[in-house]
């Protein structure tokens, strides 16, 4: 029998995002669908990385194979960081180890490969004034890139999740958890085998970011996506779920 595969969402998102990858992967694959939380009427959980992975790890198996893509990969590295036992082997989606860029004058080491702060600064501010117009301008930036752009925004706005008052609120905290997390110094401490997948398109996470994931990660190995985007498994979901059901497999 085959390891479990957890499959964690992004940020805004639900499970639901997953269905054409599930739709495309091995049947006899056990596979579970966690929401993060504060998505999709799951329990919300402080704002930071850590508490956010606590809040996940009783619905992760041990010696899972544990799929995160954008913030769900974010928090698929801290999980296989502080609680290897949960995690046999990484498949890291459009990932990075820090959303937003910075340079050596305002940290130790400069983090180019990320979105600019002022821009993730605007984005929050429009998010509490707006939050559902807001979510809209993120999937553009997330289908930017891809050349089946117009599906896979239609993918995304139909598993968007909730942006009424309390959803909202979580989904602010989400944000924060998103553009304040560095996990550079964490990556040392992941020995699991690594599988990247990154579109070459990606406007939201330059494939740079993946590509430093690849030469740090010990066991990692990178599979650039043509032709995609931030969400390769929505515009390629059957070469994405061939890649991942061999890698899963393995």
């Amino acid at each position: 029998m085959s390891r479990p595969l957890v499959l964690l969402h992004g940020w805004g998102l639900t499970p639901a995002v997953w269905q054409p990858l599930l739709d495309a992967l091995p049947k006899t694959l056990d596979v579970h669908t966690p929401a993060l939380p504060g998505h999709a009427q799951a329990t919300a959980a402080a704002p930071g990385i850590a508490a956010w992975t606590e809040a996940l790890l009783a619905q992760i198996p041990h010696d899972a194979v544990v799929c995160g893509w954008s913030l769900g990969a974010m928090v698929a590295l801290d999980l296989a960081a502080r609680h290897p036992s949960h995690v046999a082997r990484l498949i890291l989606i459009g990932s990075t180890p820090r959303f937003v860029s910075t340079t050596s004058r305002d940290h130790g080491d400069a983090w180019p490969h990320g979105l600019d702060p002022a821009v993730a600064d605007d984005f929050a501010a429009r998010f509490d004034h707006d939050p559902a117009a807001t979510m809209q301008r993120f999937v553009a930036l997330q289908a930017l890139g891809d050349a089946r752009r117009r599906a896979v925004t239609t993918a995304l706005t139909a598993a968007l999740s909730d942006t009424g008052a309390e959803g909202a609120r979580a989904l602010a905290d989400g944000l924060q958890v998103l553009t304040t997390t560095d996990l550079r110094p964490a990556i040392a401490r992941i020995t699991r085998p690594t599988l990247l997948l990154h579109g070459d398109g990606d406007a939201l996470m330059p494939l740079a970011a993946a590509q430093w994931l690849a030469a740090h990660l010990p066991r990692a190995r990178l599979l650039p996506l043509a032709g995609c985007g931030h969400a390769p498994f929505l515009s390629q979901a059957a070469d994405c779920a061939a890649a991942i059901g061999r890698f899963t497999l393995e």
